[in-house]
């Protein structure tokens, strides 16, 4: 007799899912056995492998090809600086209000670009971040063009001495990592995720299931602006100054961040997870080579679109059916005997 099951799960994601708490307590105590060195360096994989899967979720399933994300990340270094230094919150209780306030801000956002297609959708998004740079140059409170740095008393109030800031920050930026990796998880998973992926696969034949392609976009870019606009408020932190060019940066903030989702897979989860890594241990090893670095990181995008076009992760997948993240469902059978 033959017993059909449905379930997500493979063999694969159930040996990640038992080796992730492990890893997960290995990398909370990473404080007490990194350097200080070591943990700015994993912090900033983890601010980035956040900002990587917002944007795959933005662009790999949603369709909406952003080059303008460096918008968020600056608006929330500028909130978080405006919030604690100018309106006095406490700096844990504006790392929410700044994220709230930036999927605010995204929804007049996403109602004024929507109204734009393909090209010149990206181009919109390129514009839109170009404004708010110009905005956040004019105000002088916080520094205008030339920036401003973090009070000290601020950066004493987060936490007792050097060391203990450090981990906090370390702290921030895994959390956040942990919270947008499985947002985004259990969202593709939700009933509001498979219409994104039906979207994805064909808008026609989604549109005629009665699927509301425009809410379902809209949905998707305001989370994605509220928890982009959180990442940014934990890049600035790291950093203790801002100002506008930094800020919004094109090339830190969106370049980097689609190299790294292309060359580990566009449309996957694992694929900003690889791309992140690949990227870091690229950036380690040749960030002394000076401009010939970016050179290689354009050969090593070339090589990888044209010899594995899905990206590296979605190259592994094809060939041997491998997935971490299961977000489809599978029928099994076990056959037992009479």
């Amino acid at each position: 007799m033959s017993t059909l099951t449905v379930t997500r799960r493979t063999r694969l994601s159930t040996v990640v899912l038992i080796l992730l708490a492990p890893i997960l307590i290995a990398l909370i105590a990473a404080p007490w056995w990194a350097g200080r060195a070591d943990l700015r360096l994993m912090g900033e994989i983890a601010l980035y492998m956040s900002l990587a899967t917002l944007w795959n979720l933005l662009a790999g399933y949603a369709g909406l090809v952003s080059v303008g994300q460096q918008a968020y990340v600056g608006l929330g270094g500028y909130l978080f600086f405006a919030l604690t230094m100018l309106a006095g919150i406490d700096p844990y209780v504006a790392l929410p209000l700044a994220a709230l306030a930036g999927a605010v801000i995204a929804a007049p956002v996403a109602v004024l670009i929507f109204r734009l297609r393909g090209a010149y959708f990206a181009i919109g998004t390129w514009v839109m971040a170009e404004v708010f740079r110009l905005s956040f140059a004019q105000v002088s409170a916080l520094g205008g063009g030339s920036g401003t740095s973090l009070s000290a008393s601020i950066v004493r109030g987060m936490a007792d001495g050097r060391a203990a800031r450090e981990a906090m920050a370390w702290w921030l930026a895994l959390g956040v990592a942990v919270l947008v990796i499985g947002a985004v998880v259990l969202f593709l998973r939700s009933r509001q995720g498979v219409a994104l992926t039906a979207i994805r696969d064909n808008e026609v034949a989604a549109r005629s299931l009665g699927i509301d392609i425009w809410r379902s976009k809209f949905i998707v870019y305001v989370v994605v602006g509220g928890l982009t606009t959180l990442v940014g408020c934990l890049i600035f932190l790291q950093k203790l100054r801002i100002s506008p060019d930094a800020a919004f940066s094109v090339n830190d903030w969106t370049a980097f961040v689609i190299f790294i989702v292309v060359i580990g897979g566009i449309g996957t989860i694992e694929g900003p997870i690889i791309g992140t890594l690949v990227f870091f241990a690229l950036r380690e090893t040749m960030a002394d080579l000076g401009t010939l670095y970016l050179i290689a990181l354009g050969l090593v995008a070339i090589v990888i679109m044209l010899k594995a076009p899905r990206g590296l992760w979605g190259f592994l997948r094809d060939r041997y059916n491998i997935e971490i993240f299961p977000l489809s469902r599978r029928v099994t059978g076990l056959n037992k005997g009479a």
